[in-house]
Formats: structure tokens, sequence, C-alpha cells
């Protein structure tokens, strides 16, 4: 199954951790087994220091099933950038100072209707904001939000106007270089890089497809470094799913781990270690991390029917979420050397399809995400 890709009220809690250290598996790119039980057993008993759960509630917010906040990024600062969507079904973005403060906003062209609004997708330092929104059309079209609140749209030339069609900026840098993908007219989509002059620049995997559905996109958040190399995945002519990393030269390099029928690349640090996620023949997901030099490890949650990573910091923690044999979602960090703990928020009872989901961490260890609780509304959170 494919995973895709986001306060006036905090409240604190403790959260147990957990560190499961069976079931980690890895592989080299010559496809080598590599035994890092040692590795495993040197953290079990590892006991992080005692954190703390902030709940975060965006006024306006939806209480009904499908709606609720979510938190998609935290900055090194403590800032988050996330989405929240109304008991209209519209979204709306919002920005959480390490303080507590909210700032919500909202692409001023973008539609009211159920579905439509504003996505906010990656962030960078200085607080610039990219994404996209939808209008009252249903056509998409990236933005830029400057730290002062000011919105510029963003729409490749070559984008198509119908419905379901259009621009979507995925990531900004340091230097406010932004990478997205546009769909065309065919239903096709390409990734693209715009400078900070506001040129757009195509670009396409060369084993990409040209029809509909397929092509080329870049991933979310962390998808762009300061050095301008680019990470994402591509569909083929065949509709199968390949990760890619682009260098600044413009070299691509296809990343698809043993075992693979289908690659999705979530996220690229800045030292150019790659996250991500596969699906096997029997349809089961697994994270993976592909260092620089092109080693691939593969891990699993423990009971795990599907190991999501969502994305990585630049010293190569990885953060994520996993389905239990029950399905039920549970939250983890993987750290550079193997550790992985598990972490739920606490909501009482859950079924199948919910529990925790984190989507970032940061430099210094802070994690955010959000949670399903039992009625399948959404809340954000931060462990700190």
């Amino acid at each position: 199954m494919l995973h895709s890709y986001f306060s006036r009220l905090s409240v604190f809690a403790s959260i147990a951790f957990v560190i499961f250290t069976s079931g980690l598996r890895a592989q080299d790119s010559s496809k080598d087994r590599i035994n890092d039980n040692a590795a495993q057993a040197r953290h079990q008993i590892q006991k992080p220091a005692a954190p703390k759960l902030v709940r975060i509630f965006i006024p306006g917010a939806g209480v009904g099933a499908g709606q609720g906040t979510i938190a998609l990024a935290i900055l090194d600062d403590g800032s988050i950038l996330g989405e929240y969507i109304d008991a209209s079904g519209v979204y709306h973005g919002f920005l959480r100072s390490a303080a507590g403060e909210t700032i919500a906003f909202h692409a001023p062209s973008a539609g009211t209707a159920s579905g439509q609004g504003t996505f906010p997708i990656g962030i960078n330092p200085a607080l610039a904001i990219v994404g996209n929104y939808v209008d009252s059309s249903g056509v998409l079209h990236g933005f830029l939000r400057s730290s002062d609140g000011a919105f510029t749209t963003l729409d490749d030339p070559e984008a198509g106007l119908g419905a379901g069609q259009g621009t979507v900026a995925t990531s900004i840098n340091a230097s406010g270089e932004i990478a997205g993908y546009y769909f065309d007219s065919n239903g096709a989509y390409h990734g693209f890089l715009r400078s900070l002059r506001g040129d757009f620049a195509t670009f396409d995997d060369p084993s990409a497809g040209a029809g509909t559905g397929q092509g080329t996109y870049p991933s979310p958040l962390t998808g762009l470094t300061d050095m301008g190399a680019v990470a994402g995945s591509y569909t083929d002519s065949n509709g199968v799913y390949h990760g890619f990393l682009r260098s600044p030269a413009g070299v691509f390099t296809t990343i698809d781990p043993p075992g693979s029928a289908v690659t999705v690349v979530t996220g690229l640090s800045s030292k150019d270690a790659v996250a991500g996620y596969y699906i096997d023949s029997s349809d089961h997901d697994h994270g993976f991390l592909r260092t620089p030099d092109g080693r691939v490890t593969i891990y699993d949650g423990p009971n795990s029917y599907a190991t999501i990573s969502s994305n990585i910091n630049p010293q190569g923690v990885t953060a994520g979420y996993f389905f239990d044999d029950a399905f039920l979602i549970h939250g983890y960090l993987r750290t550079s050397d193997a550790a992985f703990f598990e972490f739920s928020v606490p909501t009482g009872t859950l079924y199948a399809g919910q529990g925790t989901i984190a989507t970032d961490v940061n430099s210094t260890g802070q994690i955010t995400g959000y949670y399903i609780d039992y009625y399948n509304v959404y809340g954000g959170f931060l462990i700190e």
C-alpha cells in the first residue's frame, strides 16, 4: 500500500519510549546482508531522559472525523509548520513558534470548498514557507510565503490549467531556492527548480514515464539541500515507483533497495543521506536509509506490517511510523547507529488505522507529528 504525503491549548504529559532491537535488517548496495545485532544490543539498556509531550490544537480546527490539526515539520529553533482542517473540510496552514504562539495563514486565492484551501509543505530557517493551494476550480498553484506573511503564487509556465493539474512547491533551502513539481496538460508530472530570480528549470529522471500519472517529483520538506542536491521519486512507463538522487550537477542515481517492487524517497539530509520506504512483492512496507556512499540499510518496526520513513535530520536520525499486526499506528525514531525508539501519544481505545504518526525530527531531537484518535480526529504533537 502506498502512503501519502500537515495553540491555544497545550497539554503536557509524559510518554514512555521503548527501544526495539529485534527485526532490524541491513543490506548494502551489493545485496550482502549486514548483521547489526551487536549494534542493537548496545542500545538495549538505553533510556532517554523523561520527555515531555505537548498536544497542539489550532483554534478553528474542526473536531469531526477527518478534521483537526496536523504538524508537519520542525525547525532547529522549535518552530513547527503544519496544517489544520476546519469544520467545512477546508485546509489552512499554521506556524507555531517555540514559545507556543501560532499564526494561521491562508493563500489569498485558495478555494473555500471542502478539500480545497492551503497546503504548506516546506520551510527554511528564515521561516519562508512553500506549498500549494487549490483554487475554486480545483487547480493547484504553488506558493511562497515570506517570513512577513506576503504570498507569491508559483505557477510553472509548463503546468496544466485543468482541475487536478498545476504546480506544487515542496522544498525551500536556506538560500531561497525552491524545488517542486508540476502536472502538465496530459497529467504527467515533472520536477522543477526555481531560482532566486524566479526562473523555473524543469528536470525529469531519464527513466521516468511521460504518461498520465507518471513522471518525476521531489520529496516534501527536505527534498532539496543547500548545495542543490534533490531527492524524490519517479514513476516509469510501467507505472512503477523508484527513488532518485539528483546531484547539483544534474546527474541522476536511481534508488531501489533489493527486493523492492515500489520505492518512495521521503527525505534527504544535508549530507546526502536518503530516507524512504519500499513495498515488497508481498505488499509489505519497509523503511530504509541510504548513506552517501550508496550503502542501504533496511529496517522494520516490531511486529510490523508496514514501516514508513517520514523524514531524516542532518545527523541521520529518521522519524516515521509503523503499522503493527493489528494495524494500529505507532511513531518511531531511529538513530544513525540503529537504535529504534517506539512511542505513542496516549489517546485511549484505538482501532485499525488509528494511532501516532511522526512526521519530522530536528537536530536537537525534538519530534513533531500528529495522532488519529478514536473518532478519527487529528491532533498535533511535539515531543521535547
